[in-house]
């Protein structure tokens, strides 16, 4: 079931992503798997539904799997997660987990401001997030631009910009984002 306070931005017109974490009982992972290749097209047969990716445990001591849910909107994933055939595919899962799953929604530019180390209640306000997101996207692009200007100055200017423009997202998704939410943890968390 999806609990109201664990959503974040419960808007109705934006895309939602709720990030499933089940912890699996030792030699459980092959019933796992099976598990989720049936729950998926449960969930794709729901409206709205956008789409669902897998991270799967690296470390065998710990077989935590992630299960990353996307839908058009809060209203249409919470119709999902509050569903029946939601809830007995949840009732099969119940032997092969060590816990109970672990479920966070998120909206937007939030997912950029995750602390690693803490779960996330909730956001910063969207001010705070705007702030820091072009403070990332300038620094970010003012570097990259000058670096591939003399790499990219002979292609057509629209090549240069997809080029250019996906760099700068990959870098702030994996590299500027994660560093500038914990530079500036204490005012955007000022209670964490």
């Amino acid at each position: 079931m999806l609990d109201e306070p664990v959503a974040i931005g419960t808007d109705e017109n934006h895309q939602v992503t709720a990030i499933i974490s089940h912890l699996i009982r030792p030699g459980r992972e092959q019933g796992y798997e099976e598990w989720v290749h049936g729950i998926i097209p449960a969930a794709k047969q729901f409206d709205g539904h956008m789409g669902v990716s897998i991270i799967r445990p690296r470390d065998r001591t710990h077989p935590e799997y992630v299960v990353i849910l996307r839908f058009d909107s809060y209203i249409n994933l919470k119709k999902w997660m509050e569903s029946d055939v939601r809830r007995d595919w949840i009732e099969r899962l119940q032997p092969l987990i060590e816990k109970p799953e672990n479920v966070q929604t998120m909206t937007g530019l939030e997912t950029w401001f995750t602390l690693s180390e803490k779960p996330l209640k909730a956001p910063p306000p969207r001010y705070k997030m705007a702030l820091i997101t072009w403070l990332g996207v300038f620094v970010t692009l003012g570097i990259v631009s000058r670096l591939l200007a003399p790499l990219l100055s002979g292609l057509p200017v629209l090549l240069n910009q997809l080029i250019t423009t996906g760099l700068v997202v990959a870098l702030l998704t994996y590299l500027v984002m994660p560093r500038l939410t914990k530079l500036f943890q204490p005012w955007l968390y000022p209670k964490v």
